[in-house]
């Protein structure tokens, strides 16, 4: 698998009148969407893995999915049908309602790279940074 960024993924239109007609009040994952977006871009995971072969899902993504598997407390297979299965995992991943999602296996080679040296600490270090840089426009 290698690594392709997806820039900036918006929600597709579709996705999100779909998603914000069956639940107008949100859910977990559209209210992580709405609050986490932009928390991690798939630029921030470019020594994860190699430039050449087969094109991977977007880590960003991928981080994304494993912030909702442990919110909702769901396995990898769960996670996984949801991502397939569930408006909500769409509009929070920014796919198509078509979108085929991906097998669980892809979530534990995530996290097997996550926890490679001290990329996890990294990664909730970027993360935390850009939080206090959106809560600091919100107090100005």
């Amino acid at each position: 698998m290698s690594f392709q960024p997806h820039s900036g993924a918006e929600i597709p239109p579709l996705t999100v009148r779909v998603a914000r007609a069956s639940n107008p009040h949100g859910t977990s994952a559209m209210w992580t969407r709405d609050r986490l977006d932009g928390l991690w871009t798939d630029e921030d995971f470019t020594g994860w893995y190699p430039r050449d072969g087969r094109p991977g899902l977007s880590p960003a993504q991928l981080a994304t999915v494993c912030v909702l598997q442990y919110v909702m407390n769901l396995s990898d297979r769960a996670a996984a049908e949801a991502v397939r299965c569930r408006i909500d995992f769409k509009y929070a991943l920014g796919l198509e309602l078509e979108d085929p999602g991906f097998h669980h296996s892809v979530l534990s080679d995530f996290r097997d790279r996550l926890a490679e040296g001290d990329r996890a600490d990294r990664l909730l270090g970027l993360a935390l940074t850009r939080i206090r840089r959106v809560r600091g426009r919100y107090e100005s």
